[in-house]
């Protein structure tokens, strides 16, 4: 018995519908790479300090598997590799440190390094802003995001005269920030990039 041309219809229609909705389903899949979510990773720019917290471990060494505190002389010690200085490096410098003084002891050793807690670079917003406190500094930080990580200024907040305070070489520095100015889109070269150690002063 042939099958009518309705039929036929009737029944690509249908495939059509049960198409559609499988696409829908699948949509992120579908979409392109531009499109897709992705995760957020820390910068690997970033430069260990002391109080950091690290997860060292290497291959096939269950006794070369700790954590370590970078000590406030900016270096830990480890075993076999001895004292590391670990101060303004990055994790990558760390690893290729650690392999270097490792493999006098250790064959060929596969070395993994990873912050596990950022207790050093930190910057700090006081004053009149609605949380004032210490904030981790793992990416590039300007003043007017710190500000916004401390939940903004109170309306009792002389915004005008914010003072970022920076010791550099054992000397300590100001650099005057104009809220309002950076707000509205002029003289933005006072939103600088904070350093470990800022502390953004809000009178």
């Amino acid at each position: 018995m042939g099958v009518s041309r309705v039929t036929l219809a009737w029944l690509w229609s249908l495939v059509a519908v049960w198409s559609g909705l499988a696409y829908a389903g699948d949509g992120e899949s579908r979409l392109p790479d531009s499109a897709k979510p992705t995760k957020v990773q820390p910068d690997d720019g970033y430069r260990l300090q002391a109080g950091d917290v690290l997860e060292i471990s290497v291959w096939k060494e269950t006794d070369l598997q700790r954590e370590v505190l970078v000590r406030p002389d900016g270096s830990f010690s480890f075993p076999l590799a001895g004292e590391i200085d670990a101060r303004n490096r990055t994790v990558e410098d760390v690893r290729k440190m650690l392999v270097d003084h490792l493999q006098k002891y250790v064959p060929s050793p596969v070395v993994s390094v990873a912050v596990k807690q950022i207790g050093g670079n930190r910057v700090y917003v006081v004053g009149k802003v609605n949380k004032a406190g210490d904030f981790p500094l793992t990416n590039p930080l300007d003043v007017m995001q710190a500000i916004s990580l401390a939940g903004g200024v109170t309306p009792y907040a002389s915004v005008n005269n914010i003072v970022i305070l920076r010791r550099h070489n054992g000397r300590q520095q100001s650099y005057r920030f104009q809220y309002s100015d950076v707000a509205r889109g002029r003289a933005l070269s006072q939103n600088i990039q904070l350093e470990s150690g800022d502390t953004v002063v809000v009178p």
